[in-house]
């Protein structure tokens, strides 16, 4: 059976000492109650409930799956038990607001939440994590009525939420979706046509599913701008809350799936469903993207999970297996072999999983920030610079994080070796479970054109910009400018961060020159472009991971070992994972006369 240990002190590293969480909780009365004690206990107490419910369901989950029987989808044994003590210790409300019965703590503090229920047990997880971008879709457009009747259970966690976007014929696509929606004369509608690959689509954890539907109206304009968007409840709920009849909503199948084998992907039918508008006729691809936008950061938290379970499986085998001796001579001479750990290709595989689900975490939390500010902003013209500055980090944190998740999930089967294959250690379902996070939500490749097309090209390359500018301001601030110890230690971090944003830069202007004359250069430096951009935002935050570290080394705390753990794996990063970037520049770079000369009859 895999284990799993929360990560508690990297975790407050970073919020206490990083990212100073609570100097900016102060900022927001609404926040108040988000002090050190309470979100102390928080971390405690989710810790506990993830270390001891969620982890010993974790390979067994995966071994039994879901079953389909009569239409309907039953977890695997001990998922229902969990999710009720889930719901009754008021997990699901933890950052949603108090006026539907949520507790109103700030959302960065959902995201550590739900990092450790993501890697304690990732199926399971994705039932509470479903309802999550209901629940923000309704709250952010959703009628007074629609929140007051649907957001008290849902944040109670007694409903659940789905999102029902794919069709057969269309995945990222949206335009070309075919389900229809009906106006009837009571003021709901008559919803018909098919969803496929429907998380939490269907299942016995909760007595109702609130399904998000896009659909069209009659005569609504062709493609993305003729989608509304719809709640479709599985069962019909009464004005006063209570259940009604079942809809006209049924689960036609259950996907059979390389991995996330405990959680219920299925194609759902809606047969003239009743479904009620959320906000204004086509709108519905800019209100889902509320939904979206909400599962592509809960999807990159999937990389940051699968990196750090897979470290903690990796870590104690390198310590305990032997083979062979240290090239450098016999470090454990009165053993047969020497720990596996000394020798140094062990130890960069190691090294790669620690330095990715740490720089991760810090990536998902410096977001959690931006995310904190965007809620609480009353001022319009910076809730929009706060909303380009997410937009833009989005598609970085979705597709560059899922991809060195993934790598790093691979590292830890081969440093197992044959055991690493075997079901017994649980790397391969790590392997496997985390696969689809750089497919859902849109894979690495739409990230690549949302973040070059879109956000850079598009936006003429101002969110970069800003974000550059701060990047480059931290430099400035931590460069060595005097004989200041703190500083020369900065130096090997500050100095090719810096050159690597003044050339992330002007690449992009490069790129954008270019792509006015062959627009198929935006295609084909879009994934390495997205790559190039995460190494470089990693960076940023283990430069800050270190510069706070060397502070807390100046203090000589009795912890000293672990701010310098933090420090020499900066250093790692910097030296053996950063560099990665050379070999990106050059191919992103390159002219995509290779790539379409061949034709369609040459492959």
């Amino acid at each position: 059976m895999t284990e799993y240990t929360a990560p508690t002190d990297d975790i407050k590293f970073l919020i206490d000492d990083v990212l100073d969480y609570y100097g900016h909780y102060q900022k927001y009365p609404s926040y108040e109650e988000a002090t050190p004690d309470m979100v102390e206990m928080i971390i405690t107490e989710c810790a506990k409930f993830c270390e001891t419910e969620l982890a010993p369901l974790n390979q067994s989950g995966d071994k039994e799956g879901c079953h389909l029987k009569d239409g309907k989808v039953t977890t695997p044994a001990g998922f229902k038990e969990a999710y009720q003590n889930f719901v009754d210790g008021g997990w699901q409300g933890l950052s949603h607001p108090v006026e539907y019965g949520g507790q109103g703590l700030p959302p960065s503090i959902g995201l550590i939440r739900t990092e450790m229920l993501g890697t304690a047990n990732w199926s399971w997880s994705m039932y509470p994590g479903l309802s999550l971008g209901a629940m923000d879709t309704l709250i952010r457009h959703g009628s007074d009525s629609q929140k007051n009747t649907y957001l008290p259970k849902l944040t109670e966690g007694v409903w659940s939420g789905t999102m029902c976007l794919t069709e057969a014929q269309c995945g990222s696509d949206l335009g070309r979706i075919r389900c229809k929606a009906e106006p009837q004369e009571d003021g709901s509608y008559s919803i018909t046509g098919s969803k496929i690959f429907i998380s939490a689509g269907d299942h016995d954890l909760t007595e109702n599913i609130i399904h998000i539907v896009l659909a069209r109206l009659p005569g609504a304009p062709k493609g993305t701008r003729g989608i509304s968007l719809f709640m479709v409840p599985k069962i019909l709920v009464n004005e006063d809350s209570s259940l009604g009849e079942p809809n006209s909503v049924s689960c036609g199948a259950l996907e059979e799936k390389m991995g996330i084998k405990a959680s219920s992907t299925v194609l759902l039918n809606f047969d003239g469903a009743r479904g009620y508008l959320i906000g204004e006729e086509n709108n519905g691809l800019e209100y889902m993207f509320t939904y979206m936008n909400n599962a592509r950061l809960g999807t990159a938290m999937q990389g940051v999970c699968s990196a750090e379970l897979a470290y903690q499986i990796s870590l104690p085998y390198v310590k305990e297996r032997l083979s062979m001796r240290s090239l450098s001579g016999k470090k454990f001479p009165d053993m047969d072999a020497d720990p596996i750990i000394v020798h140094p290709d062990v130890r960069k595989m190691l090294l790669t999983q620690k330095a990715i689900s740490e720089g991760g975490r810090a990536m998902i939390y410096y977001a959690g920030k931006i995310v904190d500010d965007m809620e609480q902003c009353g001022d319009e013209q910076e809730r929009e610079a706060l909303n380009d500055k997410l937009g833009f980090l989005t598609p970085i944190l979705k597709g560059f994080l899922t991809e060195v998740g993934f790598e790093s999930a691979n590292l830890g089967i081969q440093v197992l070796g044959g055991h690493g294959y075997t079901k017994e250690w649980g790397l391969e379902q790590i392997v496997r479970d985390t696969r689809v996070a750089t497919l859902y939500e849109g894979t690495t490749g739409i990230q690549g054109l949302d973040l070059l097309g879109r956000k850079m090209l598009m936006e003429r390359g101002k969110t970069l910009k800003s974000f550059a500018n701060e990047i480059m301001g931290f430099c400035k601030d931590h460069s060595l400018i005097s004989s200041d110890p703190h500083k020369l230690r900065m130096h090997k971090f500050i100095w090719p961060l810096s050159k690597a944003v003044f050339n992330w830069q002007r690449y992009s202007l490069q790129i954008a020159s270019r792509a006015r004359k062959d627009r198929d250069l935006i295609g084909s430096a879009s994934v390495e472009y997205l790559m190039y951009s995460g190494y470089i935002t990693m960076a940023y935050l283990w430069a800050m991971m270190a510069q706070k570290a060397n502070e807390e080394i100046a203090k000589k705390p009795d912890n000293i070992d672990f701010y310098r753990a933090k420090v020499r794996t900066a250093e790692f990063y910097f030296e053996r994972i950063f560099p990665r970037i050379k070999t990106l520049s050059k191919t992103m770079m390159a002219k995509p006369r290779s790539l379409m000369r061949i034709t369609s009859e040459q492959f």
